[in-house]
């Protein structure tokens, strides 16, 4: 599997789109807000930059990606205008994997930046110039120590590709309680490897004192085969096993399958941001958020209500993962595919409770 080939979200604005089924991700942006303007404001008054450059590194399609960077505008300009300094222009560059629904994001750009300004209701707010990049994270993105403030949400727990050693992964697709301890010794390896990676290039690329706020899917737990952190696709796995067992998927099909990610505690982050050497840790949070997203985490009374938030789940993670399993198995399982795994996970929120567990954490570059 060609990792950057074949990982990115559903793109346009159908029903199926990433677009239309990323509340969850518009949820987690807004929870970690005050981490990011915190920052900005401590970053702008040490800087006083006259041209604030701004990365948003696996920014996908949709709304949430215009989302995330007018709030850190805005931050910027609160800042700018405490001090009571001149306007300043924004560079804001928008990245992810060349798959990328980019042409959505650019097609919409014009009507954002004209709904922005009158939302932030100010005459003196300076240009906004926005750059796609393509591109993998896990390289060097932009020139040496021109960006002064690199934001991600949800798009740092992908890896660059699939670790190598897992053929013992029998009937999972990702960490699993059944997995073999060198499968679970591969996966953290790759993350090491990858994240180690990442700082150094971001650290290149920011300015003295320039910052980065990083959100990923994480754990708790200090296991890695916890529930808090692969059970959303153990349920997919099991899917994919009763379509083996009724012969619409072959075995080996499934046995040569594994997800490219790995969701770390916050332990484990703060041992390789340490060790890279090249950031101060201002805090790190970790925080959860139901799956439940239809109806914003209350609770559910009645079988229509579960059933409703349930293939809605499902949707959601579909509009994620779709194209790499499309990519692996073609498109003639995806739609009954998903119908089992909204049944499975319908089933399993009627009777537990279910969440994802956030890792955010707010770093600043050494000078």
């Amino acid at each position: 599997m060609e990792v950057a080939q074949v990982l990115h979200m559903n793109g346009g604005a159908g029903d199926l789109s990433y677009a239309n089924n990323s509340l969850l991700q518009l949820k987690v942006i807004s929870m970690t807000k005050p981490i990011a303007e915190e920052a900005i404001d401590k970053l702008y008054g040490s800087t006083l930059p006259k041209t604030f450059t701004i990365a948003d590194l696996g920014c996908s399609s949709g709304p949430n990606t215009f989302m995330a960077v007018s709030q850190l505008i805005k931050a910027v300009e609160n800042a700018r205008r405490k001090l009571c300094k001149d306007p300043i222009e924004y560079q804001v560059f928008l990245n992810d994997l060349p798959g990328n629904d980019f042409n959505t994001i650019f097609k919409s750009l014009p009507g954002f930046l004209e709904s922005f300004k009158m939302e932030i209701g100010c005459d003196d707010l300076g240009p906004c110039l926005f750059t796609g990049v393509p591109g993998s994270f896990y390289g060097r993105l932009f020139p040496s120590r021109s960006v002064h403030f690199v934001h991600s949400s949800y798009s740092l727990h992908w890896l660059s590709e699939v670790p190598r050693g897992l053929e013992e992964n029998k009937r999972n697709i990702y960490m699993a309680e059944t997995s073999p301890k060198s499968v679970v010794s591969a996966y953290y390896n790759q993350f090491q490897k990858d994240f180690s990676l990442f700082l150094k290039c971001r650290a290149e690329e920011l300015v003295e004192g320039g910052c980065m706020v990083l959100t990923l899917l994480g754990r708790r737990s200090q296991d890695p085969t916890s529930k808090e952190c692969c059970y959303i696709w153990e349920l997919l796995a099991l899917a994919l096993n009763d379509m083996v067992s009724e012969g619409m998927i072959e075995e080996e099909e499934l046995e040569s399958f594994n997800l490219p990610k790995y969701m770390p505690s916050a332990a484990e982050m703060k041992i390789e941001i340490v060790k890279e050497g090249s950031f101060v840790i201002n805090g790190i949070q970790v925080s959860k958020v139901d799956w439940n997203i239809v109806y914003n985490d209350k609770q559910l009374d009645t079988l229509e209500e579960v059933r409703d938030c349930g293939y809605n789940v499902a949707k959601y993670m579909r509009a994620v993962a779709e194209p790499i399993v499309v990519s692996h198995f073609g498109e003639h399982i995806i739609d009954e595919l998903f119908i089992r795994y909204g049944d499975i996970i319908v089933d399993r929120m009627a009777k537990e409770k279910t969440e994802f567990v956030n890792v955010t954490i707010s770093l600043t570059k050494m000078k």
